[in-house]
């Protein structure tokens, strides 16, 4: 018996991901960061599992070298998710109710959630500063720690510049 679904290729499945929005600078970017951080995560743990248990020592390095891995992977996934609406948010506040409704609700959001990032980029970058200016080294490795903390204000103000991105475009329609 053939299946329905499979003669109406034109439609895409209910659990499509929704296209991304025009954007001035496309999320190719956080995409590959994604991809190549979650990959070398993958690879690092791997190693570390393999080695563990055919030798019963692990690497000291990868615990660290895995947090730094995962923080990076949660703001270049942010970022992106941010853009294509698949962060977690409540959805009867932010789909429900009429157009103006749901128009004002995204600004609200949109900015809120701007100051944030904003705010943590300032206090990263703080950090990554004060990090560098103390000489800390990390416990595993002995290297400084800024060398792993440096990325993340980086990281935030991408996240912020999207956010940014994100509220015009929601005023903009607002108006």
């Amino acid at each position: 018996m053939p299946d329905d679904h499979a003669a109406d290729s034109t439609t895409p499945p209910d659990h499509a991901p929704p296209s991304d929005p025009p954007l001035r600078v496309p999320l190719r970017f956080e995409d590959w960061l994604t991809v190549l951080t979650l990959g070398a995560l993958a690879c690092i743990t791997l190693a570390n599992v393999i080695v563990r248990y055919l030798t019963a020592e692990s690497f000291a390095w990868t615990e660290e070298i895995s947090i730094f891995l995962l923080i990076v992977l949660t703001l270049s996934a942010s970022s992106s998710a941010f853009v294509r609406l698949l962060h977690i948010r409540i959805e009867l506040l932010a789909d429900g109710g009429g157009p103006a409704r749901r128009r004002r609700f995204a600004l609200a959001a949109g900015a809120v959630s701007l100051l944030f990032f904003a705010g943590l980029t300032v206090l990263l970058g703080r950090m990554a500063l004060d990090e560098y200016n103390w000489g800390d080294t990390s416990p595993a490795i002995g290297v400084p720690t800024w060398w792993y903390s440096m990325w993340l204000p980086v990281l935030s103000a991408v996240i912020t510049l999207r956010l940014a991105g994100i509220l015009r475009r929601a005023w903009e329609q607002a108006a």
